[in-house]
């Protein structure tokens, strides 16, 4: 695989991409590929592949490897790419993170170690310093995944300020998914002198984190609205710019009354015309039939499609 310079920062949507599972529950690259190349396409101005939402804690080192190898022989750009290279493990992370960099990816958005809890931010700025320094490359930009909901290990603004002030440049920003504006809001206020960039972690707060200094949203929905929420990042400023963002958030609400990473793989299921698409690996279990037909019904009857799926 070719390697690539530094590269532009992204700003704009990033779909954490739903990974596609072939019958024996194996990762499935083809799929992968595709459908990466039509979020591209459609509005998604790069790829946080291996996010929540990717099943990326259910998925191996190899096994991302493996998917990322695919992205770029397959003729993704590597600079589009913002692939999640937190783990447990220490050393899983700087195998992640050294190869992303190698291969030219535009940052990487970096878990905390989540298993132990209660840890404090002295543990957390040794753990994420480790990587850095192991990585050991100028061209690393790292950025910080604050999901306390799901990882019950927070990032806190002050081990934020202590990375900054020994990584300058190195540790490029964060994706907050707190799912609370304040604490966005916080981050933004507090970093915007900073070569720091907020994305949020949802694009229901979209058009208030751009207005307040953030580069985009990272989220869900893009695997399956890139279009309409790459609208409102295009036209923020625009006099449309609240009926748009109404819209969005109207989608997601519609995608989120059933659980999310089933829904997006019905989603792309059914709007691609393939089923083997509905597959997740456990411990999660498909959307039974009737939540599947509801969200499709009500998703229809909101006027949502996918054009040029499949």
């Amino acid at each position: 695989m070719a390697i690539q310079s530094a590269v532009k920062r992204i700003e704009g949507v990033l779909a954490p991409v739903v990974t596609p599972f072939r019958p024996d529950l194996s990762p499935d690259p083809d799929r992968f590929v595709r459908h990466c190349r039509w979020l591209l396409r459609n509005g998604c101005a790069g790829l946080a592949v291996f996010g929540t939402n990717s099943e990326a804690n259910s998925l191996s080192v190899e096994e991302k490897l493996e998917l990322l190898d695919a992205l770029v022989t397959g003729g993704v750009a590597a600079a589009a790419l913002m692939p999640g290279t937190g783990h447990c493990a220490l050393s899983d992370s700087v195998r992640m993170t050294r190869e992303a960099v190698r291969l030219g990816c535009s940052g990487v958005l970096m878990l905390p170690p989540f298993y132990y809890k209660g840890v404090s931010d002295d543990g957390l700025y040794r753990y994420f310093a480790e990587v850095i320094e192991r990585v050991g490359d100028d061209r690393l930009r790292l950025y910080l995944y604050h999901i306390p909901p799901v990882s019950n290990v927070p990032i806190t603004l002050e081990l934020i300020e202590r990375l900054l002030a020994r990584y300058p440049g190195v540790v490029a920003g964060a994706k907050d998914s707190s799912g609370d504006w304040n604490n966005t809001r916080s981050m933004l206020d507090r970093f915007k002198d900073r070569a720091f960039d907020v994305f949020a972690g949802s694009e229901v707060f979209l058009l208030e984190n751009l207005r307040h200094g953030g580069k985009g949203c990272i989220t869900a929905t893009g695997n399956v609205n890139p279009a309409a929420i790459g609208q409102v990042f295009r036209d923020w400023r625009g006099p449309d710019a609240e009926r748009l963002q109404a819209g969005i958030s109207a989608t997601r609400k519609i995608v989120q009354t059933v659980p999310m990473i089933p829904a997006l793989k019905a989603i792309v299921a059914h709007f691609g015309n393939d089923a083997q698409w509905r597959a997740v690996r456990p411990p999660l279990v498909e959307l039974t039939a009737g939540e599947g037909a509801g969200l499709i019904r009500d998703l229809k009857a909101a006027g949502f499609s996918m054009p040029g799926l499949g």
